[in-house]
């Protein structure tokens, strides 16, 4: 394992495979049927690879080690560097990444019609910056896999989204690009200051305070609007909207964590002073985010943009629980990512489940689901309990965390987060008895069928992954327990 060139097989393969499916029309001389079909396979194939490479490292990664593992560099251009590695805060979301992929090309088997050669390549070429995001150690190398990742999810949305999605496309192509262009800015400069493009090594560069704080907003630009923060999320209810199942899966499972990846791995190592000071102010958006996105949530009358503004609502509890700086909300903020990973990506998936029947995600065309399909009110019920943090899921594990990481600090932030964790309850109880419970009013819903053998086989993973994450919380714990840890100490030891 420790000559095996893992995190370049992870990051590359999915692209190679991208390539590979392209030229499928000059390899197969046959009926675009048969192109499609072989597409299909080749993806599916190509990300249970990539899933099964994930768990094996993530298995042989050692917990007690702090530093970085699997590092893998070489000389590209000038000082710029091919450098790869992973520590604790980053093998679990490639795991992730990885744990979702074979489920939205398994998702995207029947409702991908037209063109499904390049939508397929586009998830492979999508799922390859992804990956690259995380182990990149070189902030060339980041900036690159950050701001590429743009290029396929703009195209998944713009060509197989719904009937606004040219529209939803350039508004998170123009939100997430002009948030970067700062973010550019601020790399050049430490590249040149420092003379280095290593991570670890700017990690360990002391900028001065005063440099720090326009550094840190720099940075803050790009990774708020990326999560998204407060009061720059107005692009992903309509990339959600618009985006066809297994976009808004890969949307909200991993696109959303590079943001708080991005404030673990730069803001607080590199920018101490600046995020001490800036803490206030996050906690200020975080609460009014949890707070507000929720009760505009329970306003909607669109399933899926109501499941996106919650989204917002849960990632306010990962920017509480990163800039408390202590190991409590550290912790709780890589774990929430995680579980909302998992929790929302199932959520998308249960919507795309009765759009795919019906055609409609207005809540006020269900209603009698549970008479009809019962196996999918059962499975919805599990991840409406999981979004709303019941305990025994993995939603409640992330959010108790991080509130006591931040009631530690500012228990006033603390107690408004508890509030939202009520609202969520409300909104998502409310879209639950809509869909599911009462009178068949809708006569279409008449001969709507329960979840078939390919749909159940999707969600058995993510049902296992939600009660074993919300029973068995350690396991992530311990992977992560020892770089959270040096993180947090480096945070601290910085004023003393």
């Amino acid at each position: 394992m420790d000559t095996l060139p893992i995190l370049s097989i992870l990051t590359w393969l999915p692209a190679i495979a991208a390539v590979l499916i392209l030229f499928l029309p000059q390899l197969i001389k046959s009926p675009e049927a048969a192109r499609a079909s072989a597409a299909r396979w080749i993806a599916l194939f190509t990300t249970l690879i990539v899933f099964v490479l994930a768990a094996w490292m993530t298995v042989a990664f050692d917990e007690t080690n702090s530093g970085y593992q699997f590092v893998e560099r070489a000389n590209w251009y000038g000082m710029i560097q091919y450098h790869l590695g992973i520590d604790g805060i980053s093998v679990l979301l490639i795991l992730l990444t990885a744990f979702l992929m074979p489920l939205c090309i398994l998702a995207s088997w029947t409702a991908i019609e037209k063109r499904v050669v390049e939508y397929m390549a586009a998830f492979l070429l999508l799922q390859s910056l992804m990956i690259g995001v995380f182990c990149a150690l070189d902030i060339v190398l980041f900036y690159i896999f950050f701001e590429a990742g743009l290029i396929p999810m703009y195209l998944i949305i713009g060509i197989w989204g719904g009937k606004n999605r040219v529209y939803a496309a350039y508004k998170f192509f123009l939100y997430t690009l002009l948030g970067s262009l700062l973010l550019l800015v601020a790399v050049a400069w430490m590249v040149v200051t420092a003379k280095t493009t290593s991570i670890p090594d700017l990690q360990a560069f002391a900028f001065s305070p005063a440099v720090q704080t326009w550094l840190w907003l720099a940075f803050f630009a790009s990774f708020a609007v990326k999560m998204p923060m407060w009061p720059v999320h107005t692009w992903l209810p309509d990339a959600h909207v618009e985006a066809p199942t297994a976009g808004s899966v890969i949307l909200a499972g991993v696109l959303l964590k590079m943001g708080g990846y991005g404030f673990l791995r730069f803001a607080l190592p590199m920018f101490p002073d600046a995020s001490n000071a800036f803490a206030p102010f996050i906690f200020a958006l975080s609460g009014i985010a949890i707070v507000y996105t929720s009760l505009v949530a329970f306003r909607q009358t669109d399933i899926k943009k109501l499941i996106a503004y919650s989204s917002v609502a849960h990632m306010g509890f990962v920017t509480m629980g990163i800039f408390s700086g202590n190991e409590q909300g550290v912790q709780g903020a890589i774990f929430q990512m995680i579980s909302h990973g998992v929790i929302s990506g199932a959520l998308f998936l249960c919507v795309g489940v009765i759009y795919d029947r019906m055609h409609t995600r207005e809540i006020a065309q269900y209603g009698g689901l549970v008479n009809r399909m019962p196996i999918y009110a059962a499975v919805f019920l599990l991840f409406t309990m999981g979004n709303v943090g019941l305990p025994g899921t993995s939603g409640f594990i992330g959010e108790i965390l991080t509130m006591q990481g931040a009631f530690n600090i500012d228990p006033v932030t603390a107690m408004v987060a508890a509030s939202g964790v009520i609202l969520s309850a409300a909104y998502m109880l409310t879209l639950y008895r809509k869909v599911i419970f009462g009178t068949i009013v809708n006569p279409a819903l008449n001969t709507i069928t329960d979840m078939n053998t390919r749909e159940i086989l999707i969600f058995i993973p993510l049902i296992a992954a939600a009660l074993f994450l919300g029973f068995q919380p350690n396991h992530v714990f311990d992977q992560t327990a020892i770089s959270a840890v040096a993180l947090v100490d480096a945070f601290h030891a910085h004023f003393k």
